[in-house]
């Protein structure tokens, strides 16, 4: 399943708020790094869309761990509208949104289409003191951790150490 830009886009905003050494991070907070990253995306970098970017990033997050419902993300969406268009090579739609607001929306409309052709692919690590998100790309649907070298290693060391403390465990 290859990997598409507003996937790409959806996981960098979904894992922009990470845990490093147990303090909380905002990867988007840096108003001079953050427009690059965004710009990389095609994004403008501006504040305006720094902020709708920031503005749509918790909805998402707790969308994806289930902790609202989807229609909680129709507010990202207003005013917002696909235009089909025909060309020699079958059917292409554009996206009509303010410049600003492009990235957020995208990053909706992505999450909204894994829903559809991936369920239940999307979700947070299991690790509970992790906040990246995976999206799952195994035949079995059973990857469980952002990363298997440093959340998936640790849980298994903890409980292979808890094991070894306390054989009735």
């Amino acid at each position: 399943m290859p990997v598409s830009t507003g996937e790409e886009l959806l996981l960098f905003i979904l894992n922009s708020t990470p845990l490093v050494n147990g303090d909380s991070q905002d990867l988007l907070a840096d108003p001079t790094g953050a427009p690059p990253a965004l710009r990389r995306f095609g994004g403008t970098g501006s504040p305006e869309e720094l902020e709708a970017v920031r503005a749509v990033r918790p909805l998402l997050q707790q969308a994806v761990r289930g902790d609202i419902p989807a229609d909680a993300l129709a507010s990202a969406l207003t005013s917002v509208h696909r235009t089909p268009r025909l060309t020699a090579t079958g059917l292409t739609w554009t996206l009509v949104v303010a410049p600003d607001r492009r990235l957020a929306v995208q990053a909706v409309l992505a999450w909204a289409e894994m829903r559809e052709s991936a369920p239940g692919r999307l979700r947070p690590c299991a690790n509970d003191e992790c906040r990246l998100f995976l999206v799952d790309r195994s035949r079995a649907n059973t990857a469980r951790w952002c990363s298997m070298a440093t959340c998936g290693n640790r849980l298994k060391a903890r409980r292979h150490y808890r094991r070894s403390v306390s054989p009735d465990a």
